[in-house]
């Protein structure tokens, strides 16, 4: 008897029941396109962070602060200070050392309950600019099962916090307010009630046109397909009072993986606020993602108003400071989301490219039509070498495997593509075929040889907790100089020792290192290792090598071998 279709009793779709629609036959939002961005809010350091296996540190929120700065959001979530004593004292840091610039307005997050709305005042005592954002649950699940507390009684809860949240800001006029209201699980709240309880808040603040108010209406669970938030968004949007003084924003989740598109059709419907996380980190499947979303808006010819053309140090401290990976088929920043590993795929990139080529030098602006490519990958710091990646089918496998088998040096997949070119135009030149000898010396003199690289002289490592401090002397042209930094291990030391010294931040992508073989005869002394880096420096990548019988100084010269690659003078 066949079982094919058998299944566990726990595997049971009959619990569940369908989302219901509302009924909106008057629907206007799938007519609609987006031509501007919508108001972006990052709360990468409050939703984001409380999301965390372990939470950000000090060090790590200034960082990501920075980016998010750097990136262009004027408006910051920074974090819930009632909650917790880190997130009040980074609240304070960033006021009292003034890290806030005069652009960019920060937020933060409370319930609606005194205690915690006044703590929140507190921790924004100073600042020149501020949303304070105020929120309760409506959902009919949490009022019948988790508060057991009626329609109206939950309606008053909001209202109070919002009188507190008028009075106490009354009370620190120094600061330019604004307010924001959150029906938690707005998605699973009955329309006509979330559109009373949001109608109740507006009345207590009283907005205007210059001084609007934020109604913020999450998809705290993404309960259905997109069109159905689509459709409460456009219901909200015109039976909401004083439109004209209220900013509708929308905070969606990604339970069902579609954050990104809910968000997209949300803003068709009439929203102007947009509150997401870069790369999507978030509680559960994640927040919307905000690269994702910004950049598909730049794909079709709409400024985003984000610079996210470095997406090397996106990537590279949402990874530092999440402890999270970037997926390489994740859109738009994964390593493999522009690749081209097919032989038909390469060769119609490399066609198109050539024309697009020739179109640019007459017309800068000319529109970008590239097969398999949806946006010109440089655009995001991604380089040729890295669309046109070449498998095992189709050259760099044998390159690689030479390598390995005779030399027993094991490139990773991103040193492979960046060697595969230099083996292509030796091959051309050489007019024949490339041994085994070539390919090594090709590969010594690219990574290993710098003639402009400065040399590891000795180094110095002291460990107290999870921080390393470093002090390395280097040498270049028998000048010899010293260079110290502090980093969570020693090549990150390393790195951000180095990029004080020359000036330029140096942003390390990728790391490997393993064991040569041991040679023969050579038994008894110590095993050499190799390791190996791609850095990025100022926008450009550049991978290199080093091999050494103590794997630190090998990282280290890796990585100076990588920086000699590169026209930075010391």
């Amino acid at each position: 008897m066949s079982t094919h279709h058998s299944q566990s009793n726990s595997f049971n779709h009959n619990k569940y029941r369908a989302f219901a629609p509302i009924q909106k036959p008057d629907r206007r939002w799938p007519n609609q396109i987006i031509n501007v961005a919508p108001d972006w809010c990052s709360v990468d350091l409050r939703d984001g962070n409380q999301a965390l296996i372990e939470p950000m540190s000090p060090s790590q929120k200034l960082e990501m602060f920075k980016l998010l700065v750097d990136v262009g959001f004027k408006e910051i979530e920074v974090g819930f200070p009632a909650a917790s004593a880190p997130d009040f004292d980074f609240v304070r840091q960033l006021i009292e050392e003034d890290l806030i610039p005069g652009d960019v307005t920060i937020q933060v997050l409370t319930q609606a309950r005194e205690p915690l709305i006044a703590r929140s005042f507190e921790a924004l005592k100073g600042a020149k600019q501020a949303i304070m954002h105020v929120y309760n649950s409506t959902s009919t699940v949490q009022r019948e099962q988790v508060f057991k507390k009626s329609r109206d009684e939950i309606k008053a809860m909001a209202i109070q916090g919002a009188k507190w949240v008028r009075d106490m800001a009354a009370a620190q006029p120094e600061t330019r307010w604004s307010f924001q209201y959150s029906p938690e699980s707005f998605t699973g709240t009955e329309m006509d009630y979330a559109l009373e309880v949001c109608d109740g808040v507006i009345d207590v603040w009283q907005p205007s046109v210059d001084n609007k108010v934020i109604i913020n209406l999450p998809a705290t669970v993404e309960v259905s397909t997109p069109n159905v938030y689509a459709d409460q968004i456009e219901w909200m949007n015109d039976n909401i009072s004083h439109r004209e003084c209220v900013r509708i924003s929308l905070h969606t989740h990604n339970d069902r993986g579609c954050g990104v598109a809910a968000a997209e059709l949300g803003v068709l419907a009439g929203a102007d606020r947009i509150e997401g996380t870069l790369l999507g980190n978030g509680e559960r499947t994640g927040n919307m993602d905000i690269v994702t979303m910004a950049m598909n808006i730049y794909s079709q010819g709409v400024d985003p108003e984000l610079n996210l053309s470095d997406m090397d140090r996106i990537i590279a401290t949402v990874e530092s400071c999440t402890q999270l990976a970037v997926h390489p088929r994740h859109a738009y920043a994964g390593e493999l989301v522009f690749a081209a590993f097919s032989g038909s795929h390469q060769d119609a990139i490399n066609k198109c490219m050539a024309i697009d080529t020739q179109k640019r030098k007459e017309d800068a602006n000319a529109h970008w039509q590239v097969a398999y490519l949806p946006i010109d990958p440089r655009d995001l710091g991604r380089t040729y070498q890295q669309v046109i990646r070449i498998n095992s089918q189709s050259g760099k496998g044998g390159v690689a495997y030479v390598l390995d088998q005779d030399y027993g040096i094991e490139m990773p997949r991103w040193m492979q593509v960046d060697f595969s070119p230099y083996i292509q135009v030796f091959a051309e030149k050489s007019e024949t075929e490339v041994g085994s000898k070539a390919i090594h010396e090709i590969f010594c003199d690219t990574y290993l040889h710098s003639k402009t690289a400065p040399k590891i002289g000795g180094y110095q490592l002291k460990r107290e907790g999870n921080t390393d401090t470093l002090n390395a002397q280097l040498t270049l042209d028998k000048q010899s100089f010293d260079i110290s930094g502090k980093g969570k291990g020693v090549l990150d030391a390393f790195v951000r020792a180095l990029s004080a010294k020359i000036g330029h931040d140096i942003v390390l992508l990728d790391y490997n290192e393993h064991a040569l073989p041991s040679k023969q005869g050579a038994q008894n002394e110590q095993a050499e290792a190799v390791a190996y880096v791609q850095i990025s420096i100022n926008g450009h990548r550049y991978c290199a090598a080093a091999i050494c019988g103590d794997i630190v100084t090998a990282s280290m010269q890796a990585v100076l071998n990588a920086f000699g690659r590169c026209e930075v003078v010391v």
